[in-house]
């Protein structure tokens, strides 16, 4: 919140978030309210503000990770809108339920909707046996065997608020429910880990996005030559959580921006929103506009421009990848063993 008197007037409204957050944990940890348990083995990633933390690369990271060990994974998972088709009236699939089926294809199953549980059981009988469940940390009906949550080194914990005033979306101390932490964009944070520490001694890891590939929109079937990108100028745009990150990569990467535009994460984009952008581009001097591989979902509705469009295909790199692997496995292991009847 840029304004102290709007900020001031929030307020009690975050304290009251608070306390409603702690309660619910609480009924959660004692009993009153039930966790219910899918027999397969559930790995939860999650955060604790709201905005980009990594949490989709994540998803995909773990899907890869057991397609390798010859799983077919189930990826349980709300969606922006509720659904894939939000109250039958054709609102197209959420965009991240739209890109992890691009990515992964019929090498992992999707269960969308709002009762993981109701998905996780229907998946179960179509023989899923490991299920990730995406955004995981505070859906607390459903147990799961590790819980990994992901800070974003940048902003690891909102400006400190919780909302409306701030980003968090549960106060820091429910960390003490993390088994695994993994702060990304980031390959070292004393600060970060400090904090972290006074609330879990489980695990830590780092993790970086990189770039795996520039792909010409809206195909994504051809790939921008890396000679040709490096000496191009580009309009970057995105209707993502964390813009800034988004746009800090770019010029990681190497790319020249020459203006950035920021949408409300989820956007749909229109013609004129393609239009406009364009003129923007236009008159910036870039020869390109680029975007995340998330957005490219958004952009179907919207008649494409003179200029191409490029979107950013990214993959989590993680520090120490095998003994993240391993702590995951560790965790999954010891929560089912102790769940044994």
């Amino acid at each position: 919140m840029d304004s102290p008197t709007l900020r001031l007037a929030l307020w009690p409204l975050g304290v009251t978030y608070g306390l409603a957050a702690r309660l619910r944990a609480g009924l959660y940890r004692c009993g009153v309210l039930r966790h219910r348990r899918l027999d397969g083995t559930v790995l939860s990633v999650g955060n604790l503000t709201v905005g980009g933390t990594g949490k989709t690369p994540m998803v995909l990271w773990l899907a890869e990770r057991l397609i390798a060990d010859g799983q077919r994974p189930a990826i349980l998972t709300r969606g922006y809108r509720g659904g894939a088709r939000s109250g039958g009236r054709g609102v197209p699939a959420a965009d991240e339920v739209a890109l992890l089926r691009w990515r992964l294809g019929a090498r992992a199953q999707l269960g969308v909707g709002k009762d993981r549980y109701a998905s996780g059981r229907t998946l179960e009988r179509h023989g899923a046996k490991w299920f990730i469940l995406d955004d995981g940390f505070q859906h607390l009906a459903l147990e799961r065997d590790a819980d990994i949550v992901l800070l974003d080194a940048s902003d690891p914990f909102g400006g400190g608020k919780l909302l409306p005033v701030g980003r968090l979306r549960e106060p820091i101390s429910a960390l003490s429910r993390a088994g695994i932490v993994v702060i990304t964009r980031s390959e070292h944070a004393p600060a970060v880990e400090s904090m972290v520490r006074r609330y879990t001694r489980g695990p830590m890891f780092f993790a970086q996005t990189e770039l795996e590939a520039v792909l010409r929109v809206p195909a994504l079937a051809v790939e921008w030559p890396l000679p040709d990108r490096s000496s191009a100028r580009v309009l970057a745009f995105c209707g993502i959580g964390n813009p800034r990150a988004f746009f800090d990569d770019l010029r990681r990467w190497g790319f020249t921006v020459a203006s950035e535009r920021r949408f409300r994460d989820h956007h749909r984009y229109s013609s004129a929103d393609v239009a406009a952008l364009e003129r923007a581009a236009v008159s910036a001097g870039a020869d390109a506009m680029i975007c995340t591989e998330k957005d490219v979902f958004n952009l179907r509705d919207a008649a494409p421009g003179r200029l191409p469009v490029y979107a950013c295909r990214i993959r989590l790199a993680i520090s120490d990848a095998v003994g993240f692997w391993n702590a995951v496995l560790s965790a999954a292991s010891r929560r089912r063993a102790v769940k044994q009847p």
